[in-house]
């Protein structure tokens, strides 16, 4: 008897001791440099304070280093990770590699894929309708030609371009659907394609494109993100094309677009479809920890809107954003 009871509280103490094990999250993001992803986890980290939680954040900008650093999380004694992996398609290798590690993981952003590019469904995502942001964008700038009022003819549009990402081709596509479903030419409409989704590759590309189509009295652009847009900015201005002959809508509402819209004098960059940096930092941080301490499972899919940001509502949307 007394030796059951020992063992039975030797049992107990185990398993109080694992319940205390404190929680240890990864935050692995494909471009840690990007103001967005600097915003995701500055939530994230608000998270770990609120739920006691300890937060790692990794940068993971290719395949070997996303591999790396779940195995380094798996050595930290980690329990789950969020993820915006460098390239969609290591969806099957990340979630065996989760498996592998008893992790649990949560994708953010750009939805994981499998080999026939379909969505792994077993991993809780939270992203953004890449399509109907992208057409956001396209009103807007519809919008903003109609108050110029520009002749359509005249206005050439730069679609800055990184379609090997799933969500990066449905924005722009958002983007040219709408512009195309109010009468804009399709034959205006030229892509410049972006080696890397930042500024300075999106600039080196806008600048081809403008090159071979000086053609045109005014500009708009759309990419899929603010850097993408603001590149095409700066190229447009170093060929003295300035904001009242350029409409330019990035998407994210990060740092970089607040201080484009702070400037003293407007710029090409007329706004930016905002989505929220704290939803997808702080609420999948939640999401993962309150599946980890047994508490809920996440929502299979959750996608966030966004609101289009100028210089007239910066305001008036963060605070609808809860920014």
């Amino acid at each position: 008897m007394k030796r059951t009871l020992l063992v039975a509280a030797a049992l107990c103490a185990a398993a109080w001791a694992h319940a205390a094990d404190p929680v240890k999250i990864g935050f692995l993001v494909k471009q840690a440099e990007e103001p967005w992803f600097q915003d995701e986890w500055r939530y994230a980290e608000v998270a770990a304070r609120e739920k006691g939680f300890t937060l790692v954040k990794i940068g993971i900008p290719n395949g070997e280093k996303t591999m790396a650093a779940i195995d380094n999380l798996a050595a930290q004694k980690a329990q789950g990770f969020v993820i915006c992996a460098p390239d969609v398609k290591l969806g099957k290798a990340i979630e065996r590699a989760a498996k592998r590690n008893n992790l649990k993981v949560v994708s953010v952003d750009d939805r994981l894929v499998d080999g026939s590019g379909k969505p792994i469904e077993s991993i809780p995502h939270m992203g953004i309708s890449g399509y109907q942001i992208g057409k956001q964008v396209g009103e807007g700038i519809i919008a903003e030609i109609k108050a110029r009022k520009w002749n359509m003819a005249e206005v050439g549009a730069i679609r800055v371009a990184y379609d090997q990402l799933p969500t990066g081709k449905e924005r722009t596509t958002g983007a040219v659907d709408a512009l195309k479903a109010a009468g804009f030419p399709a034959a205006n409409i030229i892509d410049a394609p972006q080696a890397k989704t930042d500024t300075e590759n999106a600039f080196n590309a806008t600048n081809i494109a403008l090159t071979k189509n000086a053609r045109f009295k005014h500009w708009v652009a759309v990419g899929l993100n603010d850097e993408a847009v603001l590149g095409a900015v700066r190229a447009a201005e170093g060929r003295g094309i300035k904001a009242d002959n350029m409409i330019g809508i990035g998407i994210g509402g990060a740092k970089a677009a607040e201080n484009e819209l702070n400037k003293p004098q407007p710029t090409g960059f007329f706004g930016s479809v905002m989505i929220s940096a704290k939803e997808h930092g702080y609420q999948t941080s939640v999401n993962l920890y309150n599946w980890i301490t047994g508490k809920a499972t996440p929502p299979a899919e959750v996608l966030t809107k966004g609101m289009l940001m100028t210089r007239a509502n910066q305001a008036e949307v963060r605070k609808a954003m809860g920014q």
